[in-house]
Formats: C-alpha cells, sequence, structure tokens
C-alpha cells in the first residue's frame, strides 16, 4: 500500500501502515533490548504526526515542542527522543502514584560541583535524563485533575466576595440564595382586563389600575375597575376578567362571556416564594436567569467565590505575534486561543507572558506567579530547549500527571507548584493543548471554582474514527440530531476541525465504527454561547 497524504486525515488504507509502526514500536519499547534508554516518550515515532494529521505532517503532537516543530526539537536519533517521556511502556495503565520532582523542603542542587546539574536540568555535558515512568489513562488523568482542583481549594482558602449583581456572571454562589421578600410581594393582576368583585354585570369605574402605582381603591360588589398585567389588585377582588372575555353595554356595564371563578388570573402574595425561602443553594452557578430571580427577590449585591487566578506562559522562540510565517518562524496561534478558552473554564486570566526559551525566565516566571494555575505551551518533551520538566525540578514541583494515554496531547503534564498552587504543561501543537485543556485544565478549575460536574454522555457516532491501538482519542465532531459527524483536519498541528466543532469525542484505543457510541465533551462556547462564556 502506498502511503499518501491528502490534507484532510488518514486514508482508510494507510492505518494499517501507521497500526503496523505503532506495533512495531511498541514492541521494540517492550520486547526486544531493553538495554536502552527506554525511559521517553514517543515523541519522535512520528506516529501521531502521520495518524492525526495525514502522513505529509510528521510534527507530531508528542514531541511536547511548539506548533510546527522545530529542527532540533527532537533527538538526533531517527526514531526520535526516548530520554524521558511518559510512555516507556505504552500501555502501562493507571500510574500507581505521583512522582515527585523533589520535595519543596530538599536541599537544592549544589550547582558549584563541575558535575552538577545546570540550572536549566541538563547535565555537565549538556544532555539530560529523565526517570522512566508510564503515562497515566485519560480517565484517571482527569480524576488526578479534579483531586488537584479541590485541595487546591482547601489549601487556597480564597473568601467570598460581594459583588454587585452585574459582576456575578458565572461565578458559584458561596453562600445559599435566600429570598428577601415574597414574590410575588402583594397580589398582581397576571392579564389586561378587568378587576371585578362580587357577580356581573359590573359596574366599571373610570380611573384604572396600572403597575407600579400604590395600592388602589376597595372594590364593592358589583365594581369593577381596568387593570394592567402586574398591577396591584385591589382588596377584596374576586376575580380579574381578561380583556377578550369581557364586553360592555350602552350603559357602561362590563358582562363576562365565560364563567368567572374565585381567584382567577390573580397571582396571590408569595406564590413563587415566601420571605427566607431558599431559592438556590450555595456553589450553584450564577446564570442569566440566576440575576434576574436575585433581583427580583431583592438583592442588589451577590455573596460570591472569585475565579480562580491562571497564568498563561507562552515558550517558544519561533513564534510570531503578527504578520505571516517567514525563515522559519510561524504564528503563534495558542498565545490568542487559550486566554479566552481560560475563562470560558471558569478562570481570570491574570497575565500572558511570551518568554521564548528561556529556562531562567520560565524559572522566573514561576516562581514568581502567585496565580492559583499556571499554564505552559510546549516545552514538555526532553529536547535541548524543552525547559519545563528542568524547571519544575528546580522549584521542586511535585507531577502528578507526567504524560497522558491520549492523543493528540500525549505529553502534557500536571504539577503542584505550591501548597494552593498547580501548573499544567500544555503540548505546543494546537489541537494537542485543546486536548490538555480538557483533559487537565477543566477538571481541575472545574473543582477549583466550585462550579459543578457536567453530566457526561454518549452518541453514536456518524461515521468510523479510527484508533490509537493503546490510547484514547479525542476528535473534534459536530452535532447533528441524536449523532455526532466526526471531522476532519484533526491532526495534532491542526485547528480547522475544532474551529468548526460543537464537541470532543472520546474514542477508545482501537476506534469506533459507524453507529457506536462514544462519550461526548462539549465545547463551553457551544451550549453556554459565546457571551455567557467568555464573560
Amino acid at each position: 500500500m502506498t502511503a499518501r497524504s491528502s490534507g484532510t486525515g488518514l486514508d482508510a488504507e494507510d492505518l494499517d501502515v501507521e497500526e503496523a509502526l505503532a506495533l512495531v514500536n511498541d514492541r521494540a519499547h517492550t520486547g526486544g533490548d531493553q538495554s536502552g534508554d527506554r525511559s521517553g516518550d514517543r515523541s519522535g515515532d512520528g506516529f501521531d504526526g502521520g495518524f492525526d494529521g495525514g502522513l505529509g505532517d510528521r510534527s507530531g503532537d508528542d514531541s511536547g515542542g511548539r506548533f510546527g516543530g522545530r529542527p532540533g526539537g527532537r533527538s538526533g536519533s531517527p526514531q526520535g527522543d526516548r530520554s524521558g517521556g511518559p510512555a516507556g511502556d505504552h500501555r502501562g495503565g493507571d500510574r500507581a502514584e505521583s512522582r515527585r520532582a523533589s520535595r519543596p523542603d530538599a536541599p537544592r542542587p549544589d550547582t558549584s560541583r563541575p558535575d552538577a546539574p545546570r540550572p536549566d536540568g541538563s547535565g555537565p555535558d549538556g544532555s539530560r535524563h529523565r526517570a522512566a515512568h508510564r503515562a497515566t489513562s485519560w480517565p484517571a488523568a482527569r480524576r488526578v485533575a479534579e483531586r488537584a482542583g479541590r485541595a487546591g481549594a482547601r489549601a487556597d482558602g480564597r473568601q467570598p466576595v460581594s459583588v454587585r449583581l452585574d459582576a456575578a456572571l458565572g461565578l458559584p454562589l458561596a453562600a445559599p440564595l435566600g429570598a428577601l421578600t415574597d414574590l410575588p410581594p402583594f397580589d398582581t393582576s397576571a392579564m389586561d382586563g378587568w378587576a371585578v368583585a362580587g357577580p356581573g354585570p359590573w359596574t366599571v369605574r373610570e380611573e384604572g389600575v396600572l403597575a407600579g402605582h400604590a395600592a388602589p381603591p376597595l372594590l364593592a360588589d358589583g365594581e369593577a375597575v381596568r387593570i394592567a398585567t402586574g398591577a396591584r389588585v385591589p382588596a377584596d377582588s374576586t376575580a380579574v376578567l381578561r380583556s377578550e372575555h369581557g364586553r360592555t353595554d350602552t350603559q357602561h356595564r362590563l358582562h363576562a362571556t365565560r364563567a368567572v371563578t374565585q381567584g382567577q388570573d390573580i397571582r396571590p402574595r408569595g406564590q413563587e416564594c415566601g420571605r427566607g425561602d431558599q431559592l438556590l443553594p450555595a456553589g450553584a452557578l450564577v446564570t442569566p436567569a440566576v440575576l434576574g430571580l436575585a433581583a427580583a427577590a431583592g438583592y442588589d449585591t451577590l455573596t460570591v467565590l472569585p475565579r480562580p487566578r491562571a497564568e498563561l506562559l507562552v515558550l517558544g522562540d519561533e513564534l510570531l505575534t503578527e504578520g505571516l510565517p517567514h525563515d522559519g518562524l510561524i504564528r503563534d496561534a495558542l498565545g490568542p486561543m487559550l486566554p479566552s478558552w481560560l475563562r470560558a473554564l471558569g478562570a481570570e486570566v491574570t497575565a500572558v507572558r511570551r518568554l521564548g526559551d528561556d529556562a531562567d525566565a520560565l524559572y522566573r516566571a514561576v516562581t514568581g506567579s502567585d496565580a492559583d494555575l499556571i499554564v505552559t505551551t510546549g516545552g514538555t518533551a526532553a529536547g535541548p530547549v524543552d525547559h519545563v520538566h528542568p524547571t519544575l525540578e528546580r522549584v521542586g514541583a511535585e507531577l502528578l500527571v507526567d504524560g497522558v494515554q491520549v492523543r493528540p496531547g500525549h505529553p502534557m503534564l500536571l504539577a503542584r507548584t505550591g501548597a494552593a498552587q498547580h501548573l499544567v504543561g500544555l503540548p505546543g501543537n494546537p489541537l494537542a493543548a485543546v486536548s490538555g485543556l480538557l483533559t487537565l485544565v477543566e477538571p481541575l478549575l472545574r473543582t477549583l471554582a466550585a462550579r459543578p460536574s457536567p453530566e457526561p454522555y454518549a452518541l453514536p457516532l456518524r461515521g468510523e474514527v479510527h484508533g490509537h491501538p493503546h490510547d484514547t482519542r479525542l476528535v473534534p465532531v459536530v452535532l447533528r440530531g441524536d449523532g455526532a459527524v466526526p471531522l476532519h483536519y484533526n491532526g495534532p498541528a491542526m485547528l480547522r476541525g475544532i474551529a468548526a466543532a460543537d464537541a470532543l469525542a472520546v474514542v477508545p484505543p482501537g476506534g469506533a465504527r459507524p453507529g457506536q457510541e462514544a462519550e461526548v465533551l462539549d465545547l463551553p462556547w457551544a451550549t453556554g454561547g459565546i457571551g455567557v462564556c467568555f464573560t
């Protein structure tokens, strides 16, 4: 079979080639000569670059490097760097325990010795070595991120704040919402028409009753008065007769064209709630409807939990912030995309910093940050300018997740950098970074922000989705009726598919056939709307 790249993803016959390559590489990891350094991730095997993006795209999602790759970003070996990535045993299941890079109270390395590690984590000869470990399964990685968020929330002790209603949208209530008044606060008319007392016909008073006016005079039996929707009903009224259900004769007497019952079209005081009733529990997310309810119940301000603070560190010397790519430089796609996405996930983005490939700048940014969550882009593998792991070791971070069995996005990581601070390292390829957002950032921010967990659901796939032999795949889909349609352009370096998507389908190892149900992860704006998500 001839491998070919169509630009739209992998052709059906190409799958066998890629699967065979993956299986051969896997056997090389688990079967043959084990004397070499097998501790690296599968960053350089080319599998995902060809599998997800067409065989012409060999940049891969698992290099941990930035969008578009970089000469030298992998080892000089034709099969890529295997010196410390997360998939020494690619089929390794859940990690048995978290790996601590170094304890916060551990003594710092003596960098004055000739053989001491350099500040960027490399040895005296410039080489790097990372201990062998197993990647975490995708479901387990999400659970670890949730636990990290809960632990961060306990340690952080963020105090509730009182904000005006227009500033509360998207925040969780810090206390139950209790009614400050009866709703409605008095008997009101549910319709335009007449308030009537006693049996008809009724003599109609000349003056009418409008909403927002003081209490009208009492009605005597046999009297009626014009009334507007929402107006206060006169005391001793029998009912409200709708405009379309009444007529007046030449003597200006009102007659009902339908039977009138006691209390008809009158909203009694306290019908919705009484003063002191709990309307919503603590933790409820403030939606536009909650804002309306709070205002109706008498609130000018709400007590809410503030958003978790997030800081974005964009790494890579090859990234441009404007203009067209040139001379080996490419446009930064993650800097414009991630801040809004982080806000959609409930964070307050306090800073976006572009650091290039500078190990000391990364160290200063991490140690100087007071954010609840630090997010980095790229640099999560073990290449010569991949500084995330060495920096985490240098600051004494605890690695909770170091590689995830998911494609794209395999070399993502999660670390605890302080009692109430975490760092998520995203791969540099755009769709791989999105995978990291939904795998690690979303559950961490959700629990940190005390947001409710979405109800999981599955839909049948309207098309075959090729799978990785051992890893979960996240594939952009559009939702049509009761099914999910997989999209092309789903390679790790591509954004064309996700830009048109409503959700990501969670495809199990081995792939999914047409009609097979797959879990669906909604994109935040697909269900909440742009304005709600990014406020």
